[in-house]
């Protein structure tokens, strides 16, 4: 995906949902920070999103925007339409957002999760791809590994899991220096 995709995303999705604001938090808000990502963290072809003020809209988005919609086959990359009760974050992220608007946006803002923030929610789900996905953005020196730990203690989860993933990035953050 790209920054360029993201705003088109933005643009569709605010149209479908009837508001002028989403929340994005799957891997592609890294585009948010960073425009122009490495090419290895923009490989997703799907955007998670949340309506910011008409979250009972977002179901909408999914269905004219998600996978194998016609949006889909004409552009190659869909809109997943979601809550964003799915993902944990760490507290504060709220506050942390980068607006993503532009002229492509057509006045509609994408607001995405700050990086560490984004990487603290990726380390939650655990899963392979988003485990390599933290470790490029520690490689790219595109997040700090203290931040990061950080963030990681702010996560609404229990001890020994906060414990778990602060040595895993103390470890990563190790080998990549």
């Amino acid at each position: 995906m790209t920054r360029e995709q993201l705003e088109h995303a933005i643009r569709a999705a605010c149209a479908v949902s009837g508001d002028s604001e989403l929340l994005i938090f799957g891997s592609q808000a890294i585009l948010g920070t960073y425009p122009e990502a490495p090419e290895n963290l923009r490989t997703s072809i799907e955007v998670d999103v949340q309506a910011k003020n008409l979250p009972e809209n977002t179901d909408l988005i999914d269905g004219s925007l998600g996978e194998l919609s016609r949006f889909h086959a004409t552009h190659g990359f869909y809109v997943h339409g979601l809550v964003i009760d799915s993902a944990v974050l760490p507290a504060g992220w709220e506050k942390r957002t980068v607006p993503v608007a532009s002229a492509q946006t057509k006045g509609n803002v994408g607001h995405c999760l700050e990086a560490h923030d984004l990487a603290a929610s990726k380390l939650v789900a655990n899963r392979e791809k988003d485990r390599v996905f933290v470790t490029t953005l520690l490689l790219e020196k595109l997040i700090d590994s203290g931040t990061l730990i950080s963030r990681v203690s702010a996560l609404p989860v229990d001890v020994e899991r906060i414990a778990s993933i602060s040595g895993w990035v103390t470890l990563i953050a190790s080998e990549v220096e």
